[in-house]
């Protein structure tokens, strides 16, 4: 049985045919970005985000025919990816990662740990002829063992770093229902004491009747102003019978 070698760059294919060119399908464009992406993240969802289109519709077209040269690049492609995620789990192993460090669901700070199983691993893995007694780089009854109490472990601190930020955003909840509480009872302290000053309330009779004796009081003062003001008296006005005509009555006739 012979093994595939990995792939060191990504060759160039023609893209999957398609029968019908739509503007938000795997065009070319689209295809080409997906085996970048996919060479780049070692994901096939994360390539397919990045090329606008889903998972399964990757999957489908490398389904198509025509779709060989595809299928070669997307394995290829794979391989680049899958050595960036070495990459990245060597850095880890190297220089230790950052975890977060919490007081009673408060983050506190962070603290930088090393794992010396995963740095030990992956020695064996990309340098088997020094570290591995010259085993061939896949993986054995005892890495396969190594790697699934490397996975609980993860497992167990992935789930304390959830426990943490679950706690962490209770608090937070309890404290935004405690200050919306506090500023509700703060409105209906500031409410209670704009009533106190107002006094009690009147019914409606009262208030109607209170209503009738501001307006006689307001109409009793504007008379007192105006008899005052002299406004209203009875003047007298003589009557304007125009020009008088001399009579013979008036020379004694």
């Amino acid at each position: 049985m012979t093994t595939r070698k990995p792939a060191t760059k990504l060759p160039a294919f023609t893209p999957v045919p398609r029968k019908c060119q739509r503007h938000d399908g795997w065009t070319p464009e689209r295809q080409r970005t997906f085996i970048e992406r996919l060479a780049d993240y070692g994901s096939v969802r994360a390539a397919a985000n990045a090329a606008g289109m889903t998972p399964e519709s990757a999957y489908y077209l490398r389904r198509q025919p025509g779709a060989e040269q595809f299928r070669k690049a997307w394995a290829a492609a794979l391989d680049l990816g899958i050595e960036r995620i070495e990459d990245v789990a060597m850095d880890r192993a190297l220089n230790r990662i950052e975890v977060p460090v919490y007081s009673y669901g408060k983050l506190v700070g962070t603290r930088r740990v090393y794992n010396d199983r995963l740095l030990m691993f992956m020695l064996r893995n990309r340098a088997p002829e020094r570290f591995a007694e010259g085993r061939a780089r896949g993986l054995n009854a005892l890495d396969k063992a190594m790697l699934a109490r490397l996975k609980k472990e993860w497992r167990k601190e992935w789930e304390r770093e959830q426990g943490a930020l679950q706690l962490q955003r209770e608090c937070e909840t309890i404290a935004s229902i405690n200050a919306k509480i506090d500023a509700q009872r703060e409105r209906e302290d500031a409410a209670a004491r704009l009533e106190a000053e107002r006094g009690p309330r009147l019914t409606p009779e009262e208030e109607e009747a209170r209503d009738e004796a501001e307006f006689e009081a307001m109409l009793a003062d504007i008379r007192a102003q105006a008899e005052r003001a002299g406004v209203g008296k009875a003047q007298k006005v003589e009557k304007d019978e125009g020009p008088r005509v001399r009579r013979l009555k008036d020379d004694g006739w």
